[in-house]
């Protein structure tokens, strides 16, 4: 039997896009329709996506999580369909969130934070591509603009059947003034870390001794071999990087100082959490400055004169200031989206890429995913930007699932996220902010409980301090947050999928959760938790 490749409308309108191919009738499966707030593109929007054998092939641009998930799980499910991957940078398929673990020496190469390797990458069929930048989409025609970092190459454009557009985030240093300083640090990256550990350790750090392989440029390490070991480092920023780096730059007996613009840090974990977390780095030697708003860097370092492009100071907008050898900006990431610049493809209210629960953009066959692309949030049910490692791993295999013909929806998100801060463990997951769940429509109440990580009589029995948060009208959970030293950050899960399946306060206080004296007391802390706010409720 002959069908059309595009499975809905006329044969005159289907040979527009594909060519007429001999298929059977069980390879094509019906897809859901758009986001609504995304405006549709080609008439085929609707209709169906088909296992086929196209002329163009699945063209990913960005080889980390998300779009090695997706070519990968597409080479699975259809091996003969063609996946090209273009990377702009030298690494793929790293393992971003154990970068401050290799600064701190817990990881000793940089290697080790390899998930793929380009061979085993190649070893799958998928064509790859590193030092490639795509520069421009041309949603008309089909193609995208590749630029390869080699002099002797030509600009090329590729076709493509589908596209994924994986470009993941950077980190913004704006609007420090002097961020461009040497010695000023973002980490968002292998080059970023392999920079830091090379500042630390300017004697003996080489690409060989950090574990570079081929991968690492020898001018990241050797601009920092005539600089003296750092003895004193400014934070900026009390986030997840902030805290992880903390600890690493602890680590190498540097005098580290965090700077915080508001009164917390982890401000997204609430309180509680903070609370914790701020003994515990005051503890071990962090010394914090909260409520202190950065406003610039200036130069000087230790060669006076010679070194005034090198950072020397940090001056807050209150008028403090402190003498540093080193800084890290960590204030944020915001989505790579400037390559659909001039495209149909919309953007969301975050800046991120607008797309429905398949993945796909307000473009028919442009789909987006990882940290440039919005999700839908499980509690609120709008589309969010919440850039975190398992989201984007998550969405790239369901989009490659959907293209080789199986659509799949790429999953909700409730911002769950783990952090360490020296022996705290923090979790959070959902809406803990009052104002925030109020403005989502809901009447926020919150409960905080201290109870034992284990029986008390068990040996290492620790306090662990779990926050809940429910609507007043339904009952239902919004959100929570955990901390503490014995397994806490891994129970905040429960109640992940608690927000996930939508659970009332109540039905979550009878969960029927595990109990042994060497791992929870009879009523777990989250269970503990859900009664006493359950109570509130009432």
């Amino acid at each position: 039997m002959v069908r059309a490749s595009l499975c809905s409308g006329t044969l005159d309108s289907a040979r527009r896009r594909w060519d007429v191919v001999p298929v059977t009738p069980f390879d094509c499966q019906p897809i859901a329709k758009q986001r609504p707030t995304v405006t549709q593109g080609t008439p085929n929007a609707y209709v169906r996506a088909c296992r086929i054998r196209t002329m163009d092939p699945f063209v990913v641009v960005g080889g980390d999580a998300a779009g090695l998930s997706a070519a990968s799980k597409l080479k699975r499910e259809a091996p003969d369909r063609e996946v090209v991957v273009f990377e702009k940078g030298n690494w793929v398929s790293y393992a971003h969130c154990g970068t401050p673990y290799f600064v701190e020496g817990e990881v000793d190469e940089l290697t080790d934070l390899l998930s793929l390797t380009p061979e085993e990458i190649t070893e799958r069929d998928i064509e790859l591509h590193r030092e490639h930048e795509v520069t421009a989409v041309d949603t008309g025609a089909k193609t995208v603009t590749v630029e390869p970092d080699d002099s002797d190459a030509e600009t090329f454009d590729q076709p493509y059947e589908e596209l994924l557009v994986a470009t993941g985030g950077r980190a913004v240093a704006e609007p420090i003034e002097r961020n461009e300083l040497a010695g000023v640090f973002t980490l968002h990256g292998l080059d970023d870390a392999a920079s830091i550990r090379a500042a630390l350790d300017p004697d003996e750090a080489t690409p060989e001794s950090l574990g570079g392989g081929e991968f690492l440029d020898p001018a990241v390490v050797e601009r920092y071999a005539t600089w003296d070991p750092p003895e004193t480092v400014a934070i900026v920023g009390g986030g997840y990087v902030g805290v992880e780096m903390a600890e690493a730059f602890s680590a190498h007996d540097l005098d580290v100082h965090l700077f915080q613009r508001s009164g917390h840090v982890l401000s997204g974990f609430g309180e509680a959490v903070a609370e914790r977390v701020e003994t515990e780095l005051r503890e071990q030697g962090v010394t914090l400055h909260l409520n202190e708003e950065v406003a610039r860097f200036s130069g000087g370092g230790r060669g006076g004169e010679a070194d005034t492009d090198r950072v020397a100071r940090l001056e807050c907008e209150s008028g403090a200031a402190l003498s540093v050898d080193i800084a890290l900006v960590g204030v944020g990431i915001r989505p790579n989206v400037d390559l659909l610049a001039g495209t149909p493809v919309e953007l969301g209210d975050s800046g991120a890429v607008a797309v429905d629960e398949y993945g796909q953009t307000s473009v028919t066959d442009v789909y987006a995913a990882g940290d440039c692309a919005e999700a839908r949030h499980a509690v609120t049910g709008e589309f969010d930007w919440v850039p975190l490692g398992l989201t984007a791993n998550r969405a790239g295999r369901a989009i490659g699932q959907t293209v080789a013909g199986d659509p799949t929806k790429t999953g909700q998100i409730a911002g769950t996220a783990v952090v360490k801060a020296f022996d705290q463990e923090c979790g959070r997951t959902g809406i803990v902010d009052h104002e925030r769940a109020r403005a989502a429509g809901f009447d926020p109440v919150s409960e905080t409980i201290t109870t034992r990580s284990r029986s008390g009589y068990y040996p290492g029995a620790a306090e662990t301090v779990v926050s809940l948060t429910a609507d007043r009208e339904t009952g239902r959970l919004l959100g929570g947050t955990i901390v503490g030293t014995d397994r806490a950050a891994v129970r905040i899960d429960t109640v992940a999928t608690a927000l996930e399946g939508g659970m009332t306060v109540e039905e979550v206080e009878r969960l029927d959760l595990a109990y042994a004296p060497p791992f929870s007391p009879v009523w777990d802390p989250i269970l503990t938790a859900a009664k006493v706010l359950s109570g509130s409720l009432e």
